[in-house]
């Protein structure tokens, strides 16, 4: 988890019901944390050479003004859900997923809504979500589905080393929120040793099973030790991750995934599994970069 001591959470508001919904969801995880909470929002005029007449003056008392307004709000509900946190505002030019992007090196979290003001309503998962998800440098919580204050804490393992730190993540969060972790391997066919293995056309499923149990139990290799107290169930899957990870979480008070898994593409900054469980979860989906 890459955050200085003390560091805030920070959620990203632009006065939508989603964001207002990340703004209670963030409050409630920098209370875990003993953390303060810091509302931002994006403010974009500027950039698109808005007259300054715009931005003093108008309707509704200028387009600042509102910003402000949201910012306000924001804040004070954060601090109704939860009493005695810091909460701050700031307002800062730009667009939203650049501003959010550049909090994130001193963030312990970037939390923000699902949608946003101006996204299509057909549209599952804004792209504001999907462009901080794929470029923060801190874990990014993305407010999904129903929040529950019960359940377990479900991880996707995938074997490699770009999900250990979304696994490492998952257990410190069953641990603060006094939660069961649940780890979930998904597979549907062997997979290779390395770069230009081939796979067996024919395996025994059995065989596949085993091995496939055997990369999950290694995933988890010294964290069960580090946090005794949290409780641990896994199941290696045959089917599609996408799919076996959010009927795994619909029940979860949480849904942890790595940005990008195994066997994805180098090249790509948010893998397939993390943009489709963002898509498709019923809880918060938190995703979390390898810090390789």
């Amino acid at each position: 988890m890459n955050s200085a001591n003390g560091a805030a959470v920070v959620v990203g508001v632009d006065g939508s019901e989603p964001a207002l919904r990340a703004v209670r969801l963030a409050a409630a995880e920098a209370a875990r944390r003993h953390r303060p909470l810091r509302v931002v929002h994006g403010f974009i005029w500027p950039l698109l050479r808005v007259p300054a007449s715009q931005l003093a003056e108008g309707p509704s008392g200028g387009l600042r003004r509102q910003a402000e307004e949201l910012v306000a709000k924001a804040v004070a509900a954060a601090e109704a859900a939860a009493p005695g946190l810091r909460v701050s505002g700031e307002i800062i030019d730009g667009e939203a997923a650049a501003v959010l992007v550049g909090e994130s090196p001193t963030a312990t979290m970037i939390v923000l809504g699902d949608r946003g003001l101006g996204g299509f309503a057909s549209l599952v998962i804004g792209s504001v979500a999907i462009q901080v998800a794929s470029y923060a440098q801190c874990p990014v919580l993305v407010a999904r589905g129903e929040d529950r204050a019960a359940g377990p804490v479900v991880v996707g393992v995938d074997g490699s080393v770009l999900s250990r730190a979304a696994v490492e993540f998952a257990v410190a969060e069953a641990a603060l929120r006094g939660a069961r972790l649940h780890a979930v391997h998904a597979y549907t066919h062997p997979v290779s040793g390395g770069p230009g293995d081939m796979q067996p056309l024919v395996y025994e499923e059995n065989q596949l099973r085993g091995e496939e149990d055997r990369v999950l139990a290694e995933s988890l290799t010294g964290l069960t030790e580090r946090y005794p107290e949290v409780p641990v169930t896994r199941a290696a899957v045959h089917g599609r991750p996408v799919a076996a990870l959010t009927d795994a979480a619909r029940d979860a008070q949480l849904l942890v995934v790595g940005s990008q898994g195994r066997g994805e593409l180098s090249g790509l900054l948010l893998g397939s599994v993390s943009q489709g469980v963002m898509h498709h979860a019923g809880c918060p989906v938190a995703v979390v970069r390898s810090p390789a």
